[in-house]
């Protein structure tokens, strides 16, 4: 059985449909992306008889119209947003958001004797021979009258050539536009598929998509739900664009949402800046404890995930779970107090984060917890630290991560977050774990591994100093500038038997470090830079770094996790300080997670 149908649509009855709301074209809603050169080329596709690609819509069940009623079929246009948007522009005469979500018209000349299509200018404006504007003849009343009008202007215009131009031009409101409509009983996963198949740019198109389009087509509501995702995420990259989506959205500033996303103005944290995609994320475990946005869309047609079945009444409740979700998600206290969190367990910087869905998961986690009254502040803490970390040393958030988060909701809610989370670290942070599968991870040269970062982590948390330094921290130097040192030194490496960047550049042998303490030690051996420090300690007399104390320089090695024999390194046995550094990073891992 075919999973889609193929029709004609003359351009005319496209726009007609769009107005009507038969064609849901949620992207209006967001800036055009379409530069003026684009929207030109593909008026002259049309006018030349050109194909322009196939638009693909999927039958959307239960959206809300106009008046407020459900429609049972609305399509909504998953591929051809930019292209509609485009004739729209051109043919209707109607705006587009700008990148300041500001309206604004884009203007097609055509010149009807050499044929020629241009973005409007001064010079073309002033120019009788071009129609300044395509829009103001395909909305004539009387193109009869228009055409004499322009004659008039132009009384030495070839009238024949004229006549004829201007009639292919006219052809253009009736050209035809292929439509793939997709069936609306395929799922979200097969429908993304077929889009792939059919996209020549081999562009996958995401459940998160396909949620933000199914969001919008609950009228004026679901539009602006839609824009307090977008408006929330873009505000979080870039606080300035606050006072254009305030001065130029009108529709929007009258709600609720902006006021609750008012704060990011002011905000400058990093830290967690989420995309759409994640915000769908979060909001399915708080609101649906549903780990696919595919879910989502289906909570949102009034689909009951038991039967199967639509019903309309689910709809408007769904929604209502939905608009709570992202309010709790944007709230700015919130926000905040999860931000300064996930940074009290040692991650201060984006750079030391790289899963985003550890930290779309413990949000969504520190939300489901907030709700429960019989959980103190500090419990609540306690266990969102320790499952953040958990995850970062697991992957748990990795792979196949949808299912595995319905089924740690689902066990969350049944047993309790923290027996829960008991279970997870006597199954998975064993002593077999800490003692040989964490050393053995960090037998890597990647420093965005989660593993390495963890340990960074914990140096942030435990306020360890950077390597040989007196006072400045870890956290200090990743917040304002420090070096990754090499502890045995790679040119010493390499001019000793180690030519391979995956032996020098091993994280066993990195430590943050001051950038004086580096140059100070250049590329001297351990056994040379360490009779500095010993030197040092003895006379009083600074020459790397600042630690004149025997008691302050076995705590800083400590602190580093380098053994405190690391003067006896050399080429020789650098591969058994690499494997004895490895048991003390782990070591150092395991007692700050213990204390988290």
């Amino acid at each position: 059985m075919a999973k889609y149908s193929v029709t004609q649509s003359a351009v005319t009855q496209l726009l007609a449909d769009v107005k009507g709301e038969k064609i849901a074209i949620p992207e209006l809603q967001r800036p055009f992306v379409w530069d003026s050169v684009k929207v030109r080329d593909l008026m002259d596709s049309l006018y030349k008889g050109y194909p322009v690609g196939y638009l693909i819509t999927w039958q959307s069940l239960g959206a809300k119209l106009k008046g407020g009623q459900i429609a049972s079929h609305q399509q909504i246009l998953i591929d051809g947003q930019q292209r509609i948007t485009a004739l729209r522009a051109a043919v209707a005469g109607l705006p587009v958001i700008d990148k300041r979500y500001k309206s604004i018209r884009i203007r097609i000349a055509f010149n009807p004797i050499t044929e020629e299509f241009a973005t409007l200018t001064p010079v073309l404006d002033k120019n009788p021979q071009w129609i300044s504007d395509i829009s103001a003849f395909f909305n004539s009343t009387s193109p009869l009258s228009f055409a004499r009008g322009y004659l008039t202007e132009n009384p030495d215009a070839d009238e024949m050539v004229f006549e004829t131009n201007l009639g292919r031009l006219e052809s253009i409101k009736n050209s035809q536009i292929g439509i793939i409509a997709l069936a609306d009983d395929l799922d979200v996963e097969t429908v993304s598929e077929i889009f792939i198949r059919i996209n020549s740019k081999g562009v996958p198109l995401s459940s998160a998509d396909f949620a933000m389009s199914k969001i919008a087509t609950y009228g004026d509501r679901g539009r602006n739900i839609r824009k307090l995702i977008d408006y929330f995420c873009h505000l979080a990259v870039a606080p300035h664009a606050f006072a254009d989506i305030q001065e130029n959205d009108h529709e929007f500033a009258e709600t609720k949402y902006l006021s609750a996303i008012k704060w990011l103005k002011d905000d400058s944290e990093d830290l967690y800046d989420p995309a759409y995609s994640d915000i769908i994320r979060v909001a399915g475990l708080v609101g649906f404890s549903r780990g696919k946005a595919s879910s989502i869309v289906s909570e949102l047609s009034g689909r009951d995930p038991e039967t199967r079945k639509v019903d309309d009444e689910r709809i408007p409740i769904a929604y209502d779970r939905l608009e709570s979700s992202l309010l709790q998600i944007v709230n700015k206290y919130n926000f905040e107090n999860f931000i300064m969190t996930i940074k009290a367990a040692g991650f201060i910087s984006a750079g030391m984060v790289n899963s985003k869905n550890a930290l779309n998961f413990a949000y969504a986690l520190y939300l489901r917890l907030r709700a429960d009254a019989n959980l103190s502040d500090g419990e609540r803490k306690r266990i969102v630290k320790r499952w953040f970390v958990m995850s970062m040393l697991t992957g748990r958030h990795s792979g196949s991560f949808e299912s595995t988060w319905e089924q740690d909701i689902r066990r969350i809610t049944e047993q309790g977050a923290a027996n829960y989370l008991k279970q997870i670290e006597e199954s998975e942070l064993s002593d077999a774990f800490w003692a040989v599968a964490l050393p053995a991870a960090l037998e890597t040269t990647s420093t965005v591994s989660p593993f390495f970062q963890t340990f960074l982590a914990a140096q942030v948390a435990t306020g360890a100093r950077g390597f040989l330094s007196k006072a400045v921290t870890v956290a200090a130097m990743h917040q304002q500038s420090g070096d990754i040192h090499h502890i045995v030194p790679k040119d010493y490496l390499i001019k000793n038997g180690y030519p391979d960047r995956g032996d020098y550049n091993q994280v066993a042998n990195f430590a943050l470090t001051e950038t004086a303490v580096n140059i100070a030690i250049s590329n001297r051996p351990p056994a040379e830079y360490m009779a500095l420090v010993d030197e040092q300690i003895g006379s009083g007399i600074l020459r790397l770094g600042e630690i004149t104390s025997r008691a302050v320089l076995e705590a800083n090695l400590a602190e580093n996790a380098v053994p405190s024999d690391i003067r006896l390194v050399t080429a020789g046995s650098y591969r058994e300080f690499l494997a004895e550094r490895r048991q003390l990073m782990a070591a150092t891992v395991r007692d700050y997670y213990s204390r988290l």
